[in-house]
């Protein structure tokens, strides 16, 4: 099944807000054989939303809108695409009675006027109930078999609907599950490795024994790669992805660390929570980010006892036993004070890992020998100390949060280092 999707909202079109609906349901369609095969945004005014919809339904005849099902005065999808289908509006009272029950229930008042307006439903149309929140979905079909499926745009209530109504309404429209032919893909995710390195370590496989696409996705976090089958049954799809990800990981075992949206940090907070191990951070030019990026696990107190940031090296004598002579020797950004700090902050806290990072995010305060960029990472593990240097690009947030990852890169590795010489 081919289909277009219209984003609807001029806060779309400003870039004040990120249209995430549209990647999401591009993903989760391909995943069961549906082919996204146009993306459109548009403002909030009718006669845009009507031209957006109208030439959708012209190719393909198949149609998803997300937004503008609100309750305010720029909310004139279902009005717009009603006219379309020469449909006029009217009050749906079934909806209309749940509104005001929604709202007395939660917020123990009369339902506003202005919200009435979601209980305006074009005549003929089949109602997608919302679990997810007030606006109710709306499918509506011509004679000829053409139809538009309109959602609400908070993100939140459109993945919610997809998943509960849309997407089956849409697989039983292409003759069920048995004869789906999908599109499906399977990520697999590094870090501390260069794009170019990857792909140097992958040179001698086969691609076409992969039966499978592989594409390079680097970021900040590290190098994906994604593999990708087109057009097979979701069985054979598996099958051929599994092979392919058992082939392409064997080179790179040493900087996997994850599938999918699998984050780091909560690759290491569950690595720490395993083996029974506590960890504590000193951070300098990350100001927190550490610690944020591993409070943002569930469970994150069962390891994370606590953390210093010692941005001013008064504090990184005071609170971590930094030397004043390691600084005065070898600076702030150094592997020596990096070394120090990590063990000071194992030490402070008690804890069995204490990690570091003092580094110059930027955009000033580099120098030849020592550029922007340059962060210096420390792990004590058990005693164990270890230290080391990278220089990372980008602006001042980026090396912020490539530093981030490196320091949590570097535990993982401590911890597989470890077990490995325990077992």
């Amino acid at each position: 099944m081919d289909v277009e999707l219209v984003s609807i909202g001029d806060e779309l079109l400003l870039g004040f807000t990120i249209d995430t609906n549209a990647a999401y349901f591009a993903r989760q369609a391909a995943a069961v054989g549906i082919r996204v095969v146009r993306r459109a945004t548009v403002g909030d005014g009718a006669e845009e939303i009507a031209a957006a919809v109208r030439a959708g339904l012209e190719r393909t005849g198949a149609v998803i809108t997300s937004g503008g099902l609100g309750p305010t005065a720029d909310d004139l999808t279902k009005a717009a695409i009603a006219a379309l289908f020469g449909r006029g509006m009217t009050l749906d009272e079934g909806i209309l009675e749940s509104l005001r029950a929604r709202w007395k229930a939660r917020w123990s008042r009369e339902l506003p006027e202005a919200n009435r307006a979601q209980a305006m439903i074009p005549e003929g149309a089949t109602i997608l109930p919302n679990g997810h929140g007030s606006a109710p979905g709306i499918w509506l079909e011509d004679a000829s078999g053409r139809w538009v499926a309109m959602l609400p745009g908070v993100p939140r209530e459109f993945r919610g609907m997809l998943a509960d109504n849309l997407l089956p309404r849409m697989i039983v429209r292409m003759g069920g599950e048995s004869g789906l032919r999908v599109i499906r893909s399977r990520t697999l995710r590094t870090t501390g490795i260069a794009e170019s390195a990857v792909a140097d370590l992958l040179q001698g496989l086969d691609r076409a024994s992969l039966g499978t696409s592989l594409a390079f996705l680097p970021g900040w976090e590290g190098v994906d790669l994604r593999l990708t089958v087109r057009n097979v049954s979701p069985e054979e799809a598996d099958t051929r992805l599994e092979a392919a990800a058992a082939q392409v990981r064997a080179p790179l075992t040493e900087w996997l660390y994850g599938e999918g949206d699998e984050d780091l940090a909560e690759v290491v907070m569950h690595a720490l929570r395993e083996s029974g191990r506590t960890v504590a951070v000193a951070e300098s030019c990350t100001g927190g980010m550490l610690g944020m990026r591993l409070t943002a696990v569930s469970g994150a107190s069962h390891a994370l006892m606590g953390g210093v940031i010692a941005y001013d090296n008064a504090v990184k004598v005071r609170e971590l036993v930094v030397q004043e002579s390691t600084l005065a020797e070898h600076g702030a950004v150094s592997v020596e004070t990096a070394r120090e700090m990590a063990a000071g902050v194992r030490t402070k806290f008690g804890v069995d890992v204490g990690v570091s990072i003092t580094g110059i995010a930027g955009p000033g305060g580099g120098t030849p020998e020592k550029p922007v960029g340059t962060v210096c990472i420390g792990v004590d593990l058990g005693g164990a100390v270890s230290a080391q240097r990278i220089v990372t690009i980008g602006d001042r947030h980026e090396v912020r949060q490539r530093s981030a990852q490196a320091a949590l890169a570097k535990v993982l590795r401590a911890l597989k280092s470890a077990d490995s010489a325990a077992g």
